[in-house]
């Protein structure tokens, strides 16, 4: 056999086929592997530098999820038409995918690394984003890299109050929960959830059943690791001299103490300066070789200085209980011109939000892999850095940026009305002011506030908190210990991120970051409760003070919406012949039209009777004239014989010369010129379409005039006409005229 080394492992996950394949593809890799679930394919690569890389203080890890457009049978739309920067999606799933694999590489690795995930196939019963994760995880483990895996991970999904581990495509489109859980043997290593207002104690039945599932899957993993898997590497180790770090630790500790403790950031970093100087000075020149590693020694001084004031004297380096909130604020109406300003202050963390309306064709169009091809709430995050003191320029948004824009959408997407109930697309914009920690949460009160205060009639608020952890100095999870609302210190030097956004009815969003191997259901259970807790008070003693409830008004500078059903069949007699139909009412009424393919018509615009005038005129261009009723037409043609009048665009019909007026005219141009706008009634249409109108009717009917004298007796009188055989009345479109 050509691929001597080649294998397959097979498993069944959630009722489907899932399968492991290595020794066939990507032979240079450190480690390779396909996996297969159902029709979705994932190549799965890892690799790693044979030296560590000089100068940093941190892991250099990289993972990517490749989307490739062929593995849905689609060219992609770009220009070059060729995949370019990655989606949105396959960022988050990047992150998804990084979360729980990084906690468990070696603290003091500084080789790098790089995990790529490129989806080739793609089954929609099947989530490329579970494959990818296991294929990652199993690639991992069989390396040569050293990694304490493996790890697997599914989703869940709430369908009819049941729990559904990785649910097909019909069931994702009605379930209330998109729960994403990984998992090591023991541990839960990453949560990522959004959801309608599931409870705490569904949403913990839910983490369990995932954690059930993965460790099947991890079990099968192992053995796969136990038949092909290499040698793990020797690396050089990162760690500082111990006798290095003790004398530092003891020459500093004490100014670094005093230092921190202070609920000022910038007090905070302005006293460390001076205690950063002072130990390069009396260090720098007898470990000459180790300079680069004194940052890196008071990094893990003020670590320890942290993590033993909270594990073991319960204190916050801001002088808080436990479980206090800092101090909270919150504002609306901050900008004058915008649709819905909300500002939210949380210590020194302090978000912006602004929320703008805007027509649904302003929605999202998407590109991807899903059946997802346009996304009405768009929720965008800015990290600029002057929020944290620092100069850098602008380049646009990163995964973290991304990533948190992502959760801020997913907490607030539950909540939002139908579009049948409030027609609009909306984009959210948070900008960060100042961060110190939280920053993600601040996000979605401030956006809460900044719905709002828009008039969007939201379902219930929204709010945000985090909870940290401090566990073991060896990971010791029976000794353990959580605190909510964490600043900047304690998730920099603590072992957990939880992030819970929800009403108070129950959670619509969760984001799990961590430094450690995973947690145990007790450290969930605590997060939960003590993350409801801290949600419900920001809200009832916060937020709604400041707006109880959605405004009945929409701002004066915010797009009025007036929508319409019409008949799919009348779609193209309201767009035109190259669209001029529709760019003439829009440019007459100042309006944008936007028309679904079932026949839904939105037409916006900043004044509202433009838009029910916009309206009105689609309703005639889809609506059949009806024989009695009343239209206000526009002259287009006079003729001997009569007037042309149009009812509506593309429809016009005859007003003959005897039913112009109440009295006798001899001449058409008597009574009616060409642009003239006159009431008509329509009496007739003719077995060929030929609509026959009368200004006579409507002028008796609808204003009470006398007419002054016979119609019957002058008809009988007038000559017959003679139109040279064009025929009065056609209905037809303006745009088949001849100029």
């Amino acid at each position: 056999m050509f691929f001597k080394n080649f294998k397959v492992w097979e498993t069944e996950l959630a009722g489907r086929k899932l399968t492991l394949e290595t020794g066939k593809m990507a032979g240079l890799a450190n480690a390779s592997v396909l996996a297969r679930y159902g029709e979705t394919e994932v190549l799965c690569n890892v690799t790693a530098s044979a030296k560590p890389r000089e100068g940093v203080d941190f892991f250099p890890l990289s993972v990517d999820y490749e989307e490739k457009m062929y593995s849905v049978g689609r060219i992609p739309g770009s220009f070059q038409r060729r995949e370019s920067r990655p989606s949105e999606k396959a960022i988050l799933t990047s992150r998804c995918i990084d979360r729980p694999i990084r906690p468990l590489f070696p603290k003091d690795l500084r080789n790098d690394c790089s995990v790529v995930a490129t989806v080739m196939s793609v089954d929609p019963d099947c989530s490329p984003e579970v494959t990818a994760m296991i294929g990652v995880s199993a690639a991992i483990a069989i390396s040569d890299i050293p990694w304490d895996g493996p790890i697997s991970g599914v989703n869940v999904g709430l369908v009819d109050g049941e729990i559904v581990i990785n649910p097909n495509l019909e069931q994702r489109a009605v379930s209330d929960l998109v729960l994403t859980v990984a998992s090591t043997a023991d541990l839960v290593a990453m949560i990522e959830a959004g959801a309608n207002e599931v409870d705490d104690e569904t949403m913990l039945k839910a983490i369990e059943a995932a954690h059930e599932e993965n460790k099947k899957i991890v079990e099968f993993i192992k053995g796969i690791v136990a038949e092909v898997g290499k040698p793990k590497f020797e690396y050089e180790s990162s760690d500082p001299d111990p006798e290095i770090m003790a004398e530092i630790e003891e020459f500093c500790i004490e100014d670094v103490k005093k230092a921190l403790d202070t609920d000022d950031k910038t007090v905070r970093d302005a006293a460390l300066l001076p205690i950063y100087e002072a130990v390069h000075e009396k260090f720098d020149e007898r470990f000459e070789d180790n300079t680069a590693k004194i940052d890196e020694i008071m990094y893990l001084v003020q670590k320890h200085v942290v993590r033993a004031w909270l594990k073991d004297e319960h204190k916050r380096v801001d002088g808080r209980g436990i479980d206090d909130i800092r101090p909270l604020n919150a504002e609306v109406d901050l900008l004058a011109r915008v649709h819905g300003s909300g500002m939210f202050t949380r210590g020194q963390t302090q978000v912006l939000s602004i929320a703008t309306l805007g027509p649904m064709n302003d929605a999202q169009q998407l590109d991807g892999l899903d059946e997802q091809t346009e996304k009405r709430y768009i929720h965008h995050y800015n990290f600029p850095s002057y929020s944290v003191g620092e100069t850098k320029p602008s380049r646009g948004p990163g995964r973290r940026e991304i990533g948190h824009g992502a959760l801020a959408e997913k907490a607030l997407v539950p909540v939002l009305p139908s579009i049948d109930d409030f027609p609009y697309a909306i984009r959210v914009v948070s900008e960060v002011l100042s961060s110190n920690g939280s920053t993600s949460q601040g996000s979605i009160c401030g956006s809460t506030l900044a719905l709002m205060a828009a008039g969007v009639p939201i379902k219930a608020p929204v709010a945000g908190i985090s909870c940290g952890l401090i566990t073991g100095d060896e990971g010791v999870y029976g000794d353990f210990m959580t605190m909510v609302d964490i600043q900047g210190l304690e998730d920099f030097y603590g072992d957990m991120d939880f992030k819970v956004a929800g009403t108070k009815k129950g959670i619509t969003a969760i984001q799990m970051d961590l430094k450690v191997h995973g947690l145990t259901f007790d450290i969930i259970k605590e997060a939960f409760a003590k993350t409801h807790k801290a949600r419900n008070y920001i809200l009832d003693e916060i937020m709604l003070p400041v707006i109880s409830e959605p405004r009945a008004e929409l701002s004066p500078y915010a797009p009025k919406m007036v929508t319409l059903t019409i008949n799919p069949d009348k779609i193209g007699d309201v767009i035109g012949k190259g669209g001029k139909v529709i760019q003439e009412i829009q440019e007459e009424y100042d309006v944008k039209i936007n028309i679904e393919e079932d026949g839904r018509v939105y037409i916006s615009g900043l004044d509202v009777d433009k838009c029910n005038g916009a309206a009105e005129v689609v309703r005639l261009i889809a609506t059949d004239p009806e024989v009695g009723a009343f239209y206000n037409g526009v002259v287009t043609r006079i003729m001997s014989f009569g007037a042309f009048v149009e009812i509506a665009p593309g429809k016009e019909g005859l007003v003959h010369v005897s039913r112009l007026d109440v009295k006798r005219t001899e001449k058409v141009e008597d009574v009616v010129n060409v642009g003239d706008s006159i009431i008509v009634k329509c009496i007739e249409i003719d077995d060929q379409g030929r609509i026959n109108l009368s200004r006579r009717d409507a002028l008796i009917e609808l204003e009470g005039m006398t007419p002054e004298n016979d119609l019957e007796e002058e008809e009988k009188n007038r000559k017959p006409r003679r139109d040279g055989g064009r025929g009065h009345g056609h209905h037809h479109h303006r745009n088949d005229k001849k100029d």
